[in-house]
């Protein structure tokens, strides 16, 4: 089936974590039921762009946003992309598709006050759970680190010696990142409790009954954890990335450095973060000075 090639290939070869793939399955069978339920089309190999277009005329009118469409159509562009890598077809069907217009969003990060608090809270308790979650919420901040990429992180990527964790990013692609000694001081006193327990080396994280954690226990960490200090209304382990990035910027950082350390393969994907500082200069411009709001 050219699915499920096409989603192996993103596990093997792409590394994409287990909820990224089940989104791009989740849209590609719905655009295959689509095209059989509404053209008796059952090859996707056979689709032409008029197809696609259908399709999001339907989405829309099912209420979803351009950006959700956008989403939706990204997946199938990917998959058309795999296909023509295989020769299995001569041209995408969306290889002149333009995106709809979205609005950008600026994501707000957690504060330094905010992010003090978690780990205060996390540190004082004494027990694996905690000594845990709060290497991950340290790990996310103080590396900037993907959520797949933690999660797939094994003791051997971390070298305490020479004070780097060895990250296997997108495409395969290695970086180190560097360990500072507060965080080397958290990752040596989660492997000993780690040792005391007798969970076997391997993975860095696991759970409590010893197993490698998942996508959704990492978001539950950052999303319960910071629920409690913030009031913001994404709380994810993206935004604790953007706070990395955004509050070293703030601290006068090389926006060259910090693109290294997100393993970010173009600068134009970390200038997000300097677009990020702009809009929060504008609020603060709109608020506070005295002739912001005259006509």
């Amino acid at each position: 089936m050219p699915i499920n090639s096409f989603l192996q290939y993103l596990q093997i070869e792409r590394n994409y974590a287990a909820h990224t793939i089940k989104a791009y399955k989740n849209d590609l069978e719905s655009f295959q039921e689509f095209c059989r339920s509404e053209f008796d089309l059952h090859n996707l190999l056979d689709v032409h762009y008029g197809i696609v277009r259908s399709w999001i005329v339907a989405l829309i009118s099912q209420g979803l946003s351009n950006r959700s469409v956008n989403r939706k159509i990204s997946s199938l562009k990917s998959f058309y992309k795999f296909q023509q890598k295989l020769d299995a077809i001569e041209s995408s069907p969306l290889a002149k598709h333009k995106a709809l217009k979205t609005e950008k969003k600026i994501q707000v990060p957690f504060s330094e006050r905010e992010v003090d608090e978690v780990l205060e809270a996390l540190k004082a308790k004494g027990d694996f759970k905690s000594v845990r979650d709060a290497l991950i919420v340290e790990l996310f901040y103080l590396t900037g680190i993907r959520r797949s990429e933690l999660i797939h992180l094994k003791e051997s990527s971390v070298n305490l010696q020479n004070e780097t964790i060895k990250v296997l990013g997108k495409r395969n692609k290695e970086r180190l990142i560097p360990v500072v000694p507060i965080l080397k001081k958290s990752l040596e006193q989660y492997l000993d409790l780690k040792r005391e327990i007798g969970f076997e080396q391997g993975w860095l994280f696991v759970t409590e009954k010893g197993k490698i954690i998942y996508d959704t226990l990492v978001y539950r960490v950052i999303n319960n954890y910071f629920s409690e200090v913030s009031s913001k209304e994404k709380k994810s382990p993206h935004i604790i990335r953007h706070s990395f990035a955004t509050h070293l910027l703030n601290k006068g950082a090389d926006i060259n450095a910090i693109k290294e350390l997100l393993g970010h393969s173009s600068l134009a994907s970390t200038q997000v973060y300097t677009h990020n500082q702009l809009g929060q200069l504008k609020e603060v411009y709109n608020d506070a000075h005295p002739r912001s709001k005259k006509k």
